[in-house]
């Protein structure tokens, strides 16, 4: 029997399917400090909104749910608390949302931000590079972020945590979430046995495999870490061109 939600459903939810929300890590680690030197935290004033990543040193990237009209992009942080000495904090210029994200399904949840100066770019602040090709089921990949690292009982972690979980099928994807009707452009990240996942707190962070960017974290389950249910990425891959051309159009202005 699927676990009954706790907390307000969304109004097409039956009430006994657990409610889908934004991600968070679970049954990660303390990442070595520095050592995802492409992860930032989103601000908005003084209070962090959501991960987000560096894929040049005026680029960033995150989910397009963590919009906001004024954000503040953290590079080389660690400890989310805390001033840190490596730390670069940036308004963002520009939000480029994708334009056929849908608020309702998360349909292409993908956001860039075009920061208001370039980063520095230091052993503790660095981008990542997109991924040319899609990562193949059973791929190893690792989401970090700073999201509650308890279910459902909320507990946020001081430092960035770290996860290793593997890339489903689709088919394992649609079967472990079919009542969400998995849309095109997204992909399934956990492991066969639950336990790790993503987590609210997380979302917009990135799912790094092989060294290379193939996620965005999206969505969820209210629990986390459910062996069956697995958390849900946008799949950057099916958008590299997108964000390529968006990124070239900025350049010439």
């Amino acid at each position: 029997m699927l676990p009954l939600v706790l907390t307000l459903l969304l109004p097409w939810v039956s009430a006994y399917i657990p409610e889908r929300t934004e991600e968070k890590i679970i049954g990660g680690q303390t990442c070595v400090p520095h050592s995802q030197p492409w992860q930032a935290a989103q601000f908005v004033l003084k209070n962090f909104h959501c991960g987000v990543f560096l894929v040049s040193n005026q680029w960033a990237l995150t989910a397009a749910h963590c919009n906001h009209w004024n954000l503040r992009v953290v590079l080389g942080k660690h400890n989310i608390y805390q001033e840190e000495p490596f730390q670069q904090s940036i308004r963002v210029k520009c939000r480029v949302t994708h334009p056929k994200y849908s608020s309702r399904n998360l349909k292409n949840d993908l956001m860039l931000l075009y920061l208001e100066n370039l980063g520095n770019l230091t052993p503790q602040v660095g981008p990542i590079q997109l991924a040319e090709a899609c990562a193949t089921p059973r791929t190893a990949c690792q989401v970090s972020g700073w999201g509650t690292i308890s279910s459902p009982f909320v507990k946020y972690p001081s430092n960035l945590q770290c996860a290793e979980v593997s890339i489903l099928s689709m088919a394992k994807c649609n079967k472990s979430l079919p009542l969400y009707g998995i849309t095109p452009g997204v992909m399934c990240a956990g492991t066969e046995r639950g336990g790790k996942d993503a987590c609210p707190g997380d979302s917009g962070g990135p799912l790094v495999c092989n060294g290379t960017l193939q996620g965005i974290v999206s969505w969820g389950m209210e629990r986390c870490g459910l062996a069956r249910y697995h958390g849900v990425y946008t799949n950057l891959c099916l958008y590299r061109t997108w964000i390529l051309k968006e990124m070239q159009k900025q350049k010439k202005q």
